[in-house]
């Protein structure tokens, strides 16, 4: 039987009915704190990376002048995603890295932002010099694991079709990281449900670096999950019924393809444009979902 939808304490205000999912309108740390303790199954999430788009939101994580206020953000939210989820319970974060831009020593405009989609670049944070690549994800990650998080496994999303890059003295970047966080030391993980073939024809157990080509998406006009890349965290992460959390609902890809595998969704976004983009792009596939808001 399907469980029913989170109650939010004190209650959200209901715009739009549905039976199984929802999307809240609200910043992420401040809803996650309405929801209840133990509840989400999984949650598969990409938030804005730091300083490499400004998504119109005014105190949108990404855009804060230092990368430790970044990081300290990012572990308040997920702090609180941590205590929403089953004891039982797996987080997907997907995060992407970048480099410093010089010696800035505040937000400075650079020929380059037009293709961040950003109006400056952050300053070079403390300790790094000219061109060092950041490592923002293992930043997050080490922070979050002092935090209390289990850092299980780091998977590589190799892009077979990347952005293209203009460098002449550093290979194109064609990656992006997921790690594999956990709540306890065990976890439910079906890894069975993500088999993938061996070279003799049998199954073998899914592998760490996984192919998926980009896909483009005609509602939204930043990048987007792939669906494919979606599908093992949550075969893996959940059981059909379960509910499975975004944080950062962004276009809606976890949504679509938990609803797509018999799961249910809840989602957080900031934008309320990107909410509409999602209900469009997710009505396409016959999903639908109901939306509260924090007004």
């Amino acid at each position: 039987m399907t469980e029913s939808i989170p109650v939010a304490q004190p209650p959200l205000i209901p715009i739009a009915a549905s039976e199984k999912s929802i999307v809240y309108l609200g910043d992420a740390c401040e809803t996650l704190k309405r929801l209840p303790s133990d509840y989400f199954q999984t949650a598969v999430t990409s938030p804005p990376y730091w300083g490499l788009r400004d998504y119109g939101a005014a105190g949108q994580i990404g855009s804060e002048e230092n990368l430790e206020d970044y990081i300290a953000n990012l572990v308040r939210v997920f702090a609180e995603l941590r205590r929403v989820l089953k004891e039982d319970g797996t987080l997907w974060l997907n995060l992407g890295d970048s480099y410093t831009s010089g010696g800035r020593k505040r937000r400075a405009p650079d020929k380059k932002n037009p293709a961040r989609a950003m109006s400056y670049r952050a300053p070079t944070p403390a300790g790094l010099k000219p061109k060092d690549l950041i490592g923002v994800p293992w930043r997050v990650a080490f922070a979050l694991q002092q935090d209390g998080w289990y850092l299980r496994s780091e998977i590589i999303w190799h892009k077979p079709n990347p952005h293209p890059e203009s460098v002449k003295d550093r290979p194109t970047r064609a990656h992006e990281t997921i790690f594999l966080l956990t709540k306890s030391e065990k976890y439910y993980y079906d890894y069975q449900a993500i088999m993938e073939p061996a070279h003799n024809g049998d199954l073998r157990n899914k592998r760490s670096v996984w192919t998926v080509a980009t896909e483009p998406t005609k509602e939204a006009h930043f990048a987007t999950f792939p669906t494919r890349l979606i599908k093992p965290c949550i075969l893996a992460g959940s059981r059909p019924g379960d509910f499975v959390l975004d944080p950062f609902f962004g276009s809606g890809t976890t949504g679509l393809v938990a609803a797509l595998n018999d799961r249910n969704f809840v989602g957080i976004e900031l934008q309320p444009d990107y909410i509409k983009i999602a209900r469009e792009r997710l009505a396409r596939y016959g999903v639908s979902f109901r939306e509260d808001s924090l007004i």
